[in-house]
């Protein structure tokens, strides 16, 4: 049985992508595009965003930086104006690998202000329209590394983790009016962000599969869309474990 309502026909849709300048939030932007959404791509580089409309005629752009709630508020104005929205999907993160050795704190908060308050940021300028029209669907891209703790993640994970529990208490308070809720949490992508990684990445994907990836899962109506199965499956198991198991598998797993 589907969590959500099962989005399959796009045409038409009204979709708001933030974070959409590069990798996954570019790539899932195209897709929906390729299939006949009406598609709004937002983000702070504002050229990237013209290159995106231009190449994809009849998208649009709107500028914002979603660790400025008045930012994100005057573009949700922008992006509602001419309807509502069917979907939003939040896909701005901030990523540096970081151990309790390297405490960087700007660096550490960054990642707060982008994944966390940023998402909270579009989840105020959005809900109160999206509950009042009584459907539509909200996405957040989160990461495996939000499962449990990982080496190279002091920053990074606790705010995916967060990520996921908001997805959590959002879909017990809205799946009941109608409104869909989904958490992405996938594994390696290959983006801007992943590439100063100086570790192999384990099945990694390019954004467009990472983008196939999201679609299906929304076509089956899936609250955790997770991929590749492969690697999630993995980390799905180790979920599971005891602590006196997990911490030193995965140091065995890492190295670390």
């Amino acid at each position: 049985m589907s969590m959500n309502p099962k989005l399959t026909d796009w045409h038409g849709k009204r979709v708001w992508v933030v974070g959409a300048s590069s990798g996954i939030g570019r790539a899932v932007a195209a897709a929906l595009h390729a299939r006949g959404a009406q598609v709004w791509v937002s983000a702070r580089n504002a050229d990237a965003l013209a290159t995106f409309t231009t190449a994809h005629p009849g998208s649009h752009a709107v500028a914002l930086d979603v660790t400025d709630a008045e930012s994100v508020a005057q573009a949700m104005q922008q992006v509602v104006a001419s309807g509502p929205l069917d979907m939003v999907c939040v896909c701005a993160g901030y990523y540096s690998a970081m151990r309790a050795d390297t405490l960087n704190l700007a660096e550490a908060l960054k990642h707060q202000a982008v994944n966390v308050t940023g998402t909270w940021h579009v989840l105020a300028a959005t809900l109160p329209g999206v509950l009042a029209q009584g459907k539509g669907h909200i996405s957040l891209v989160g990461s495996v590394a939000g499962f449990r703790g990982l080496p190279k993640s002091l920053a990074y994970g606790p705010t995916k983790a967060a990520l996921l529990h908001l997805g959590e208490v959002l879909y017990l308070d809205l799946q009941p009016r109608g409104i869909g809720v989904s958490v992405v949490t996938p594994g390696f992508v290959a983006t801007p962000l992943t590439a100063q990684n100086d570790f192999a990445m384990p099945a990694l994907l390019t954004p467009e599969q990472a983008a196939d990836a999201m679609l299906q899962g929304w076509a089956r109506g899936e609250f955790l869309i997770d991929f590749p199965k492969r690697f999630t499956r993995v980390l799905r198991v180790l979920r599971l474990l005891p602590y006196r198991l997990y911490f030193p598998l995965v140091r065995r797993l890492t190295g670390l």
